[in-house]
């Protein structure tokens, strides 16, 4: 989810970030992945949940202890939303305990761990939910959760098997994003440029992740020793949001 680790990553922005990160989720580097709340339930209010959420955690539960496993369900989306992600881990571990075959739990358990920065158990989650759904819709936060431990050889896979998948605009970004930073981790510009820029563009607007998109783009196209063309997704950045990242100071030093 964020934030300074990483020696071949962006630079950790000096400037006031739209994707900035820290409790709501969203990242404050522009390669670390956005931890979205789980993508089907976690835009419902927590009192509220849609109904296939209800019938899987009951279906799931020990028996008897539906109820108890959906009231932690909801104390954990709760948390989540208010920008609370221990406290969402805690509670949505508990329910885990009542019902460890719910694909919901894990995913909201595996998307609290990420945002308190508990990448191996991040890891343990995610990969149970994508084993339990067979959705990739969360890969880019496996992927991810790989780059955080310097495993990016490792994050890959994950990203590209996403990027495969029939999954939301979103999450294809969040996933090229990874994707392409990890290849870069690796050394292997050329494949990080053709996955970053394989993300088709929307002509008649700019939205949030384009910006993460071209600056990431820009990042590898410096570390690929093409300053020039960096220089051009920098500006690309800045015509879009004059105080996004730390675009200006990259394309300052550049220049």
């Amino acid at each position: 989810m964020d934030r300074g680790r990483t020696p071949h990553g962006p630079r950790r922005p000096a400037r006031r970030s739209p994707s900035s990160r820290r409790t709501d989720g969203r990242p404050d580097r522009p390669e670390r992945a956005q931890a979205r709340s789980p993508s089907r339930p976690a835009t419902a209010e927590p009192s509220s949940l849609p109904r296939w959420i209800l019938e899987e955690i009951k279906a799931t539960a020990a028996r008897g202890r539906a109820d108890q496993a959906i009231d932690l369900f909801r104390e954990a989306v709760g948390h989540l939303q208010e920008g609370d992600p221990a406290r969402a881990a805690a509670a949505a571990a508990r329910a885990k305990a009542i019902a460890s075959r719910s694909g919901a739990i894990r995913e909201l358990l595996g998307i609290a761990l990420y945002r308190t920065e508990r990448y191996r158990e991040a890891l343990r989650e995610l990969q149970a939910y994508r084993r339990v759904t067979g959705r990739a819709d969360q890969n880019h936060l496996i992927a991810d959760s790989y780059r955080a431990l310097g495993e990016a050889e490792k994050a890959v896979e994950p990203a590209m098997e996403a990027l495969r998948a029939e999954i939301s605009e979103e999450a294809r970004a969040e996933a090229t994003i990874v994707g392409g930073a990890a290849l870069a981790d690796l050394g292997r510009f050329t494949e990080a440029l053709g996955v970053l820029r394989s993300f088709p563009e929307d002509a008649a607007k700019s939205r949030p992740f384009d910006l993460r998109l071209w600056y990431v783009t820009g990042d590898v196209l410096e570390r690929a020793g093409r300053p020039g063309e960096a220089a051009e997704e920098f500006r690309r950045v800045l015509r879009h949001d004059p105080d996004a990242f730390d675009a200006a100071d990259r394309l300052a030093r550049l220049a």
